[in-house]
């Protein structure tokens, strides 16, 4: 085990935390609750595997996956910002519907109800010819920006602390919110385009809970992108810190592959978020 190799495996561990927390954060500044994020990236890996196996290209299966995504992402803002239903059980469903259409189309598809065919990527994991790794370390920042120096993210901020104050002054709160929900999903489905391509074909719920992961970094993060993104480095690390000791034998593997699960929880009872930015979740999200 070396200093190296953790560093390279917790990035390479860490992209899709980032893409789906970048994604959760503007969506929950804008007043949305981010359930959907899981669903939003297993529909962005199936997508772009599609996409590029018909094609060959991994561009477009970037694009057929950030198209998949913004799908998930229209039907969630139709739900819960037009016919305003419940934005917590609009993101539970959203999260079965990826799950079962994934599965349905993967054996339609693939002729196999486990994986798909191996279709080419950017390039290996970290590797710097990768250029959705450079994406994922950029979507942070450029989200932390966008909601902190633009009048878009002005906007985003005021419809999430006070939607009606901001609609008095002629702020369209739905348009708004429509708009910081498709940036989420079309973020967060390139968190499953990085890791579908990475692994050069989708399996069947491949994901395996990084979406409430990253939604868990956002909490953490106290609804503050660059907070967020640290915590997802966090996660990414004991991730990587337990593949390494599982290697070595020294505890119970089934222990060490609990450790980020167990992280997650405690951050979700915690609520540290709060605690280390000293700033609680937007006045009116969900409502």
């Amino acid at each position: 085990m070396s200093v190296g190799s953790i560093i390279e495996q917790t990035t390479r561990i860490a992209i899709p935390f980032l893409f789906a927390a970048s994604g959760g954060a503007l969506a929950e500044r804008a007043g949305v609750v981010s359930f959907a994020l899981e669903g939003y990236m297993l529909t962005g890996a199936f997508t772009a595997v599609v996409g590029t196996s018909l094609t060959g290209s991994p561009w477009v299966g970037l694009a057929c996956g950030i198209a998949g995504g913004l799908l998930l992402g229209s039907l969630h803002a139709l739900g819960s910002i037009r016919f305003r239903a419940n934005q917590i059980v609009m993101g539970i469903a959203l999260n079965l519907l990826a799950i079962g259409s994934t599965r349905l189309f993967l054996k339609l598809v693939f002729k196999s109800s486990s994986n798909s065919s191996r279709v080419v990527g950017f390039g290996e994991g970290a590797s710097p010819s990768n250029p959705l790794l450079w994406m994922g370390l950029a979507a942070i920042p450029a989200v932390a920006w966008v909601i902190a120096r633009t009048p878009f993210g002005l906007r985003v901020r005021a419809v999430g602390e006070h939607p009606d104050a901001a609609e008095s002054v002629g702020v369209p709160v739905a348009r708004v919110r429509t708009a910081a929900v498709l940036a989420s999903s079309g973020l967060a489905a390139l968190g499953g385009v990085y890791l579908a391509l990475d692994q050069h074909q989708f399996t069947d719920s491949m994901t395996a809970g990084r979406g409430f992961t990253a939604l868990a970094a956002v909490i953490l993060g106290g609804w503050r992108a660059p907070w967020a993104g640290l915590a997802c480095i966090v996660f990414a690390a004991a991730e990587a810190l337990s593949i390494q000791l599982q290697g070595l034998q020294v505890l119970p593997s089934q222990l060490l592959g609990m450790l980020p699960q167990l992280l997650t929880i405690l951050v979700l009872l915690g609520r540290i978020g709060e605690l280390v930015t000293r700033s609680g979740p937007p006045s009116a999200l969900g409502r």
